[in-house]
This record gives structure tokens, C-alpha cells and sequence, in this order.
């Protein structure tokens, strides 16, 4: 049904870029302009087999000043983007039913070995300069990226000589203006520019209240997992360069971000089947709350006409340490009759994380034959992770490292004066996990595993063809593959039988899926549209599965995903005024009874629904305003396992922003769900549907003010 639906789509739209999140083109030059870093070119994305998309500062301050985060904005303007937890935990959201790859300035955020699902959160958006995201598997960064790349590009070096830079003020209230539910925020940016040298330095601190939900009760607190409400967040940010020559420049970036939560509440059960939603009420909760710190440093070298080509070096350090809360009854799987009576024994684990590592590449147009763009580089990548359980200083994801050697190539044929462009490209992955001999814990058997150091190599391949006929119109076809670790950390800890040796252990092999698309895109004039269909499939997918207790094991099953994407934006006669839709049809299942023959449809925490935006936005003079709405649409899961009670009942939520631009800075008013409507969040009204600790509702009607002024 889904390929008659693709048909007529393509036959009578237009894809490639989905048009929400996109300042639509003023003329059809203006993405000639553009640089997507995340694709490893300094080729236009109109000369590119994949479907791209930039959110821009402006956009991008728009929606994070709705709903306060990178990740919700993202989530907001991506119909294929999975809706957010609204939790410091991303578990479960996907971007075209697969887990994105989260980075900064090209360096990975996620801790793929042990998945803390806390990589959206790992800068303040006060420091984003745009947002980058690429849709589908593809190695064009390494590890990770099944479901696509989401780049999150920091502020420039400045431009102007002397001193500049940005101040911000908000604060935050729910619909009840309750001093509970009461937030704040200061960010300060300021830029130094002497010659060859600038530096940039800022920080950010936000204070959050709780959140309530449409009927005014504390949304719920997931205590071991996180939360981003009742919470204190520092980011601070330094970048300093130097114009070695005018086209060689050296940078060093450097971050760090951490989330505290206060630890003010404790959890209230809701009841799933009288549909009453978990709640929170003042209170102690054990342990240290959960937390998430992140700190990055990288240094990069740039020359864009070294030996005729555009040279890219960088080297990177990155660590993170995810704390994960206690519950107030002990987790079964913490309990050791050898430590403390079964039931009485507390304790609370912690992600550490540290990755190192190094990119090049080199591009240049083929002398005599400029028509022909060839870039080849080198990836190294070293990642260490352990997960340990605090209070009793108990291994429970053995220490595990992962070591990543990766040489690629690409090229691009323009042929017919643009006419037709051939792309295509491998890249050579040589994989090494290494684990020493561990023993599980007691609730796993006290299983020894015999350690090892299994390796992997691949090559990834990747092509397409683009047929641009006029500038501004265009269809494409491609192939690209990708690849992740399953989270071993998941894997290894809930070993339970005895003899497994890590050499020879199939679930801990990295998965490799593949995306083909096939697109259409018209961007002439008022008119941005577009529509792409795409497929996916992966041999040994990696599927999370929730056990009584809350915590995720990982399945490792075929899975193939199809889907549509549409977009349209319109700059309609009356100036400044531009309305836009966009739509989203996933269809994802797996093989749930090993015959090789995917026939289960994925749940709610392996793919979102399908979805249906719209907007209207306005920009004329000092003043810009937008109104937008989100359906996410109901949706049924098929199959032998599946249980009826997770079926998903759907909801719209409306959002709204207004600015004025002022001769002391810009005043903004956000207000997230307009109409307060009340509903249970993607995740929990899909999951778990015995659990009154997981009936999570979705934040109410929230309260934004702001005041930006750049000097």
C-alpha cells in the first residue's frame, strides 16, 4: 500500500530537503551558500544523494525557546523524528525508526557500548549556531548514524574586529504561574577579534522548575532514568582561533555541560487502566539524583587551498559521566544476598564514557578535469566505557573498549554542465571490541564470562544519481549504508548462561543497515516542496525491550523499516508571511520468531508514529511570530507478541512564538501547547502497559519570556 501511496506522491510533489525546519531559499542560489559539514563536503546539498536539512540560528532559537531543548526542537520541525520523552533519557526516539547519531562539530556524542541515551543533552543551544541533519544509515561519520546525523554546528569565529557578543534572559512558568513550576535562564556569549586571533567565550546556567501536565498535576518523575524538570544545568563554552594564513586556520573548541536534578521529588503512581497519569509529590528520593556531565575538547585544522583542495584535520577528546538515579524499592537486578538481605539492598549504577580520536580528509577537484570532485580521508576512533554501580562499587557492564580504524573515499561526477551529477563512495571499517574476563552479578547467576577481543571489517558502500533538469528542481536516487555497536553494555551484563566466551559472541556484532531513497525537490520562487521514499533493512538489528523491572535488554533480529516523507512551504502574496506542512508515514517490523521473515511491527519504543505538521510563520521588520501543530497520528501494533494495550491513541499539541525587535535587544514570548491539551506521552501510552510508575502525561501549557540583545 505504502509503494501506491509513494507513487502518486512523487508523481505530483516535490523531496529532498524537508521544508519545516529550512529557511525557504529566496532565490534559487541561496543554497549554493550553504556548507553541510556533517557530509564530509564542501559541495552544495543540491549536489548531494541524500536528504538534508539545516536549521538555522533563527528557527532553531525559535523552537528551543518553545520547548527548551536541541533534541525538542529537532523533534519538533522533523516529521520522521520520533516525539520526545520531554525526559533527560532519549530511550527509544528515533529518526526514521532507527537511533540518530548525535554530534558536535563532527564529534560523536553517543556512547554507543553503553547507551546512556543522554546525548542530546550535551550543550546548552545558546551555543548552537545550526543544526544539521542528514536522514538515513550512512557511515559519513563513523559509528552510529543507522537512522541519520544530527550535527550540532557551535558559533562562528567573529567577524568584525574588537569586541561583540550576546546576552539572554528568560524565565519560564507553567499555566498555574506556580513558584514550583517557575524557571529561569542567563547565557552570556562574548567574542574578541584582534587581527588573526579571536576567541569566544560564554556560559549558561538554567534553573527548571517542574513540569504540569494539561490538568494541572507535577508531571511524573522518572527517578532512575532522569529528568530535565526540578534540575540545574551549567554549559560553558570557549573557542579560540588563529588565521595562520588566509585560507589555513587552527581551532581549539572547548565544553562542558552537565545537568544536575535537585532531587525535590519522588514519584506518585498513576493508574494505566482508569488512565490516571504517574505523578510527583514533595519528597526525599534515595541515592544522589540522576545527573549527566560532558565535557569535549578538539582542536581542528582548516585550509581550503592546500594544493588546489580544501583540507580538514581534527583531533578529539570527549567524556561523559551519566548518573542514573535509585529507586525507593531496589531494583531485583542490584540485589546480592551476600552484600544484604534480598529487598533490602539500594543501589544506583553510572556511565563512564571517555573517547578519543582523530578525522582527516582531503578534497579536490580533479585537475583537467574539474568536473570530477574526489575526497579521500581517514577516521581513528578509541572509546572506553564501563558501567558501575555506585554505592557498592560493583562492575556491572564490564569495562569495555572499542577501537574504530576507518580510511574512505568519495566522488562526485557533474556531467552536462550539472545536468547530472554521479556520486558515490566506501569506506573501510575495522572494528576491534575488547572485554577481559568478567563475572556477572548475582541476579545474572554470578556468570563467568571468558573475555576476548573480536574483531570486525567492512566495507560500506554508498552511491546515487542526481537529475537536476532547471536550477532549483531535481530527483535523485541513492544507496548508502551504515553501521553501529549494539549496545554491548546491555548485552554483556545480562549474560546468564554459562561457557559464553566474548570472541565468539554473536549478539556483541556490529549491526549494518542500509538506506535506498528516491526523491523529488522544487525550490523556485515562493516554493519549497519536496517528497522522498525511503527503505531500510538490517540483518542483525538491535531491538530494546523493556523487562517488568524498567530496564531495557537488547534483541538482535532483522528489522526492516519503509517510509514517506512530504514537505511544503509557501511564501504566500502577503510579505513576510509563509505557511508550510509536513508529513511523515513509517512502517517498521522485525522477525520475531527467527524464520528470517520480518512480519512484528516495531512498538512505540523502536519507532515513531506517523505524523502531520503545520505552520504559519511571519517575518516583516522588528516583528516575527509563528504558530505551529504537531498530529501525531494513532497507530495500531501488529503480531504475535504485540498487546493490544499499547496501542497508540494519538494527540495534536499547539505551539506558538512571538518577537519584537527592539533598540535594546529582542523581547520574545513562547508558549508551548497553547491550548493545554492533556494527553500521555508517545512512550509511555505505547509501553509498558502494567506499570503505573511509566504513565507518563506530556508537559501543559508552558510560559516563555525572553530578552536577547547582541552588542
Amino acid at each position: 500500500m505504502i509503494r501506491k501511496i509513494v507513487a502518486a506522491a512523487l508523481a505530483c510533489t516535490a523531496l529532498s530537503s524537508p521544508a519545516l525546519a529550512q529557511t525557504a531559499a529566496s532565490d534559487t542560489n541561496a543554497e549554493d551558500n550553504i556548507v553541510v559539514t556533517a557530509a564530509r563536503t564542501i559541495l552544495p546539498p543540491n549536489a548531494l544523494p541524500l536528504t538534508v536539512d539545516v536549521i538555522g540560528k533563527e528557527a532553531l532559537d525559535q523552537q528551543v525557546l518553545i520547548s527548551g531543548s536541541v533534541t525538542d526542537a529537532v523533534a519538533t520541525l522533523t516529521p520522521s523524528f520520533s516525539p520526545t520523552r520531554q525526559k533527560l533519557s532519549g530511550a527509544g526516539e528515533t529518526l526514521r525508526g532507527r537511533s540518530p547519531l548525535y554530534a558536535i562539530n563532527g564529534i560523536p556524542q553517543s556512547t554507543p557500548l553503553r547507551d546512556g541515551s543522554r546525548d542530546g543533552f550535551t550543550i546548552d543551544g545558546f551555543f548552537i549556531d545550526r543544526v544539521e541533519v542528514i536522514y538515513g544509515s550512512n557511515a559519513l561519520q563513523g559509528i552510529g548514524g543507522t537512522g541519520g546525523i544530527v550535527n550540532q554546528v557551535t558559533v562562528g569565529a567573529p567577524k568584525t574586529e574588537g569586541v561583540s557578543g550576546r546576552l539572554l534572559l528568560q524565565g519560564t512558568a507553567d499555566d498555574e504561574f506556580s513558584k514550583a513550576g517557575m524557571g529561569g535562564k542567563a547565557a552570556g556569549l562574548v567574542q574578541y577579534r584582534a587581527g588573526r586571533f579571536d576567541a569566544s567565550v560564554g556560559a549558561a546556567y538554567e534553573v527548571r522548575g517542574i513540569f504540569r501536565d494539561g490538568e494541572g498535576r507535577p508531571v511524573g518523575i522518572n527517578l532512575t532514568q532522569g529528568e530535565t524538570q526540578d534540575s540545574k544545568t551549567l554549559s560553558l563554552f570557549g573557542r579560540f582561533g588563529y588565521e595562520i594564513t588566509d585560507t589555513m586556520r587552527l581551532d581549539l573548541i572547548a565544553s562542558r555541560y552537565e545537568l544536575k536534578g535537585d532531587g525535590d521529588y519522588v514519584a506518585v503512581a498513576g493508574n494505566r487502566a482508569t488512565g490516571l497519569p504517574t505523578s510527583a509529590a514533595r519528597g526525599t528520593p534515595p541515592g544522589d539524583p540522576a545527573a549527566s556531565r560532558t565535557e569535549s575538547l578538539a582542536l581542528s585544522l582548516t585550509d581550503s587551498n592546500l594544493g588546489g583542495g580544501n583540507f580538514v584535520g581534527q583531533i578529539f577528546w570527549n567524556r561523559t559521566r551519566d548518573t542514573f538515579g535509585g529507586e525507593p524499592n531496589p531494583i531485583a537486578t542490584f540485589q546480592d544476598v551476600q552484600i544484604a538481605p534480598v529487598g533490602t539492598l539500594f543501589d544506583q549504577s553510572q556511565n563512564r564514557s571517555r573517547k578519543y580520536g582523530a578525522k582527516l580528509s582531503y578534497e579536490r577537484a580533479v585537475p583537467g578535469f574539474e568536473a570530477l570532485t574526489l575526497i579521500a580521508g581517514f577516521d581513528a576512533l578509541w572509546d572506553s566505557t564501563e558501567q558501575r554501580l555506585i554505592a557498592t562499587d560493583r562492575v556491572w557492564v564490564p569495562p569495555t573498549d572499542f577501537r574504530s580504524f576507518a580510511p574512505f573515499g568519495q566522488a562526485n561526477l557533474k556531467l552536462f554542465d550539472g545536468l547530472v551529477r554521479v556520486a558515490g563512495g566506501a569506506r573501510y571499517e575495522n572494528v576491534k571490541i575488547s572485554i577481559d574476563d568478567y563475572t556477572t552479578l548475582a541476579s545474572a547467576g554470578r556468570t563467568f564470562v571468558k573475555g576476548g577481543s573480536p574483531s570486525f571489517d567492512d566495507v560500506l558502500l554508498n552511491g546515487g544519481v542526481i537529475i537536476e533538469p532547471v536550477p532549483g528542481i531535481r530527483a535523485y536516487a541513492s544507496y548508502a549504508e551504515g553501521y553501529t555497536a549494539p549496545d554491548v553494555g546491555r548485552i554483556t551484563r545480562a549474560v546468564n548462561t554459562p561457557g559464553v566466551e566474548i570472541d565468539n559472541f554473536l549478539n556483541i556484532r556490529p549491526i549494518v543497515s542500509n538506506n535506498r531513497e528516491i526523491g523529488v525537490e522544487v525550490k523556485r520562487g515562493p516554493l519549497d516542496a519536496s517528497a522522498t521514499y525511503f527503505w531500510s533493512s538490517s540483518k542483525e538489528g538491535q531491538l530494546l525491550v523493556a523487562r517488568p523491572d524498567g530496564i531495557f535488554d537488547v534483541l538482535r533480529q532483522r528489522v526492516a523499516i519503509e517510509g514517506l516523507e512530504i514537505n511544503l512551504a509557501v511564501k504566500l502574496p502577503i510579505d513576510g508571511l509563509t505557511v508550510s506542512a509536513g508529513y511523515a508515514h513509517l512502517d517498521g517490523k522485525y522477525d520475531a520468531d527467527g524464520d528470517d521473515i520480518v512480519e512484528t511491527d516495531l512498538d512505540g519504543a523502536n519507532i515513531s508514529p506517523d505524523r502531520l505538521n503545520l505552520a504559519a510563520s511571519y517575518a516583516k521588520g522588528p516583528l516575527s511570530a509563528r504558530v505551529q501543530t504537531q498530529f501525531y497520528l494513532a497507530r495500531s501494533f501488529t503480531g504475535p507478541t504485540r498487546d493490544p494495550r499499547n496501542d497508540f491513541e494519538g494527540y495534536n499539541l499547539t505551539d506558538a512564538f512571538l518577537r519584537y525587535q527592539t533598540r535594546i535587544g529582542s523581547i520574545s514570548l513562547a508558549v508551548q501547547n497553547l491550548f493545554d491539551r492533556q494527553y500521555i506521552a508517545y512512550a509511555s501510552d505505547t509501553q509498558r502497559p502494567t506499570d503505573n510508575f511509566f504513565n507518563f502525561a506530556g508537559r501543559g501549557r508552558t510560559f516563555t519570556l525572553g530578552w536577547d540583545y547582541r552588542f
